[in-house]
């Protein structure tokens, strides 16, 4: 029985592209996730993932899969991740993403499988004192969804020191875009990311997207965020994956892993540059309304990626905003 790549979450909006970069790059994979999606079509035109519908609060479902295939490694996207929605039941937070991963944990010790590659984020961060933001800079989280994040990096280091669970958290900034080749993208219900709902707005299924302020610090008075691309973001998990099994392979000399790495562009955009990035992509001149500023929300969140670069050999190369927008215009043209 080949070795297989558990990727848990990997039917949704980073899962499903980071699925297609293993398949593209001769991994074979199993998708555990609890629905399927709708474009799961688009996506297995030319390639095929072992599927299993399960749930990570249920352990046994969690047994059966490592039973049933030969687990190499693991990606775990299997989180919730709505910033509003963590504070408002943080329940389903700590249940889903902490004792989830738990879950998690204890089977692949049960079954010693001893790489895991984990979707974490910069929301660990919460208000940045500097910019860019450096891996090693304080981790005070400002809502539930980066709390568990964080807990999970903290746990993973618990268990690298005590059971030898080599792993590699990868904290994203604004995962935005889509599949180069249109199989995949965001597909959020609620959707609450900014890049999908001025493209909404364009393509009048919102009347109005609306600006949260435009009196921060910035050139323009709006926000400015780090933003790359999910085709960059999956190149990352397949370098971090093979750094892991490279790693475990090298009996002689394997290192004890158990990293946390930035991914990002070290470049930011302001609310403004891109509605007005998406106004001339689109050749529609959609509505703006500028309403009171958010709570908690920083002037700037930029990604020091230096680490990134030289420690996993990754740098981004699709996350201009034009070629961001373009993608997500094309896939919001056909999404259901």
């Amino acid at each position: 029985m080949n070795k297989k790549i558990l990727i848990l979450g990997g039917n949704g909006y980073i899962g499903s592209q980071t699925n297609l970069e293993l398949l593209e790059n001769g991994f074979e994979t199993v998708v555990f996730d609890k629905q399927k999606p709708s474009f799961l079509d688009f996506i297995f035109q030319d390639f095929k993932s072992d599927y299993f519908f399960g749930d990570l609060l249920n352990p046994n479902n969690l047994k059966e899969v490592f039973e049933k295939f030969k687990i190499q490694a693991v990606i775990h996207f299997a989180a919730n991740i709505e910033v509003n929605e963590s504070q408002i039941t943080p329940e389903k937070y700590y249940f889903n993403n902490v004792v989830g991963t738990l879950n998690l944990l204890q089977a692949m010790k049960n079954f010693e499988v001893k790489n895991l590659v984990f979707s974490s984020t910069a929301a660990v961060y919460g208000l940045p004192t500097k910019i860019p933001i450096l891996e090693t800079d304080l981790k005070k989280p400002i809502n539930v969804y980066g709390r568990t994040k964080w807990m999970m990096e903290q746990i993973l280091q618990d268990y690298n020191k005590a059971y030898g669970l080599n792993s590699i958290s990868l904290r994203y900034f604004n995962a935005c875009g889509a599949d180069l080749k249109n199989r995949c993208g965001e597909n959020h219900h609620p959707e609450s990311h900014l890049i999908p709902l001025i493209l909404m707005t364009a393509n009048q299924k919102k009347e109005v997207i609306k600006i949260f302020g435009e009196n921060y610090q910035t050139k323009d008075g709006t926000c400015i965020r780090d933003y790359i691309h999910t085709k960059d973001l999956a190149i990352a998990h397949l370098l971090a994956l093979k750094k892991l099994i490279q790693n475990l392979q090298n009996e002689n000399n394997s290192e004890n892993i158990c990293e946390a790495v930035n991914l990002g562009t070290k470049n930011g955009y302001s609310v403004k540059e891109i509605i007005q990035k998406a106004k001339e992509i689109t050749g529609i001149d959609f509505k703006t309304e500028v309403v009171e500023k958010r709570l908690g929300d920083p002037d700037k969140l930029i990604a020091d990626n230096n680490k990134a670069k030289k420690w996993l050999g990754f740098s981004p190369k699709y996350s201009s905003l034009e070629n961001i927008l373009k993608t997500a215009w094309k896939w919001e043209k056909i999404r259901v």
